[in-house]
């Protein structure tokens, strides 16, 4: 039997393929074998298109082949939450839903202050609009509730009189609101206020129309008053004490005392009664009075001065006498000391030339005298009245601090707006 022949292509091959090679040397299958052609002998007969069926085979092995080569997986349109857990899930939408809730709380108490700081502007009649801070979370069950734990508030530059208050400051608690929370509130009542207010030590300088006066601490209850005083066209140095307190609960006063007018080298005058008050020279001025023999004789040819020196008539009768026990008397630290003690207030009225003995000029003497205690405690006074529509808050304590005069302010079943 006669080996098949081997089939040659009639077009050559771009490449040589091993696998086309094998099917060719394969036996073929029985059904792909037909009856012998006599022109080609005893060999098998090829299918119509001149392919014989290996050529399938062939085919395979290359879809067999493609299907092999690596690409990389397509993920498109699977969801990426896909692989999270529903508990995680959950967590995640509960988080959400609290910053939600919390953002509108917020935004809800936000409006709220507008509105009451609103009402309280109206109310009081403020030039400013005052800050107001609603304490508590949440704050939609207060609304609810139509009531307010605690709410704070600040009023700046609130005016006073003469001067105006630089802070105040109130805490309310238990507050009963009138009308709807938070877009129409009418009023409101305060159960418990607790408040202070400030009158800084700056503003009453500024505003008393003084500035060249400054007010600072002295104590807990007394303020310091210091500065120059234009009195017939000279600056006279002033200094003065000031004592604060709560009058009928409503009002706080200061009462003006040891007050001091001094002109360096020439006198102190303290104006008002009492022992330390009036007119006395310095000890430059009274070594001035008592300086020439005619001078010191002049002087005690005055009575009541020599009564007031406390010098006896003996004293007086042997300085008269000689020069040498004039010039000692007078010029004893002694004599000095009681000449500049002695009240010369109603003196110089009947004898102005002690003024000019001692190098004074008597028309700043008189323009002082003519300032009589009430006018100059006048100026230096100041004092706040609470509002008329704060009727039923009082002033609980005062007290005097580094940057201002402090009171403490107290007030229940207090009403504001429209409470009907």
């Amino acid at each position: 039997m006669r080996p098949p022949t081997r089939m040659t292509p009639s077009h050559p091959r771009p490449y040589a393929n091993p696998y086309d090679e094998l099917a060719e040397l394969a036996d073929p299958e029985p059904d792909a074998w037909h009856a012998p052609d006599p022109a080609a002998g005893s060999g098998p007969e090829r299918r119509p298109g001149g392919r014989d069926d290996f050529s399938d085979l062939t085919g395979a092995v290359r879809s067999d082949r493609e299907r092999e080569e690596w690409s990389p997986p397509s993920h498109r349109g699977r969801s990426r939450l896909a692989g999270v857990s529903l508990a995680v899930k959950l967590v995640v939408a509960a988080l959400v839903g609290a910053v939600l809730l919390v953002a509108g709380d917020r935004l809800a108490v936000a409006y709220a202050e507008r509105k009451t700081e609103e009402r309280i502007q109206q109310s009081l009649h403020l030039a400013a609009r005052p800050q107001v801070d609603i304490d508590g979370f949440p704050f939609l069950t207060q609304v609810l509730d139509k009531r307010i734990g605690q709410a704070r508030v600040s009023v700046p530059d609130v005016a006073a009189s003469k001067v105006s208050l630089s802070e105040v400051h109130a805490t309310a608690r238990n507050v009963h609101v009138v009308g709807d929370l938070p877009s129409s509130v009418q009023g409101a009542v305060v159960d418990r206020m607790d408040g202070d207010v400030l009158l800084s030590f700056e503003d009453l300088s500024r505003e008393l129309g003084a500035s060249q006066l400054t007010f600072s601490q002295a104590g807990p209850r007394d303020v310091k008053v210091a500065g120059t005083l234009p009195v017939a066209g000279r600056e006279i140095r002033l200094q003065a004490r000031a004592r604060v307190g709560a009058e009928d609960g409503r009002k706080l006063s200061t009462v003006i005392g040891d007050m001091r007018l001094d002109v360096p080298g020439l006198f102190t005058y303290r104006p008002g009664r009492g022992p330390g008050a009036g007119l006395r020279l310095h000890p430059e001025a009274a070594r001035r009075v008592a300086s020439t023999a005619a001078q010191a004789k002049a002087l005690f040819s005055v009575p009541a001065i020599t009564q007031r020196l406390g010098l006896p008539e003996s004293a007086i009768d042997r300085a008269l006498s000689g020069e040498k026990e004039l010039s000692r008397l007078t010029g004893s630290p002694l004599f000095l000391q009681r000449l500049s003690q002695v009240n010369l207030v109603d003196l110089v009225v009947d004898h102005p030339w002690l003024l000019e003995k001692a190098g004074i000029d008597p028309g700043l003497v008189d323009a002082l005298l003519k300032l009589r205690p009430p006018a100059l405690t006048d100026r230096l006074s100041f004092s706040y009245e609470l509002p008329a529509a704060a009727r039923d808050v009082r002033v609980r304590e005062v007290a005097v601090e580094r940057d201002g005069i402090r009171a403490r302010l107290l007030g229940t079943g207090l009403a504001f707006g429209s409470t009907g």
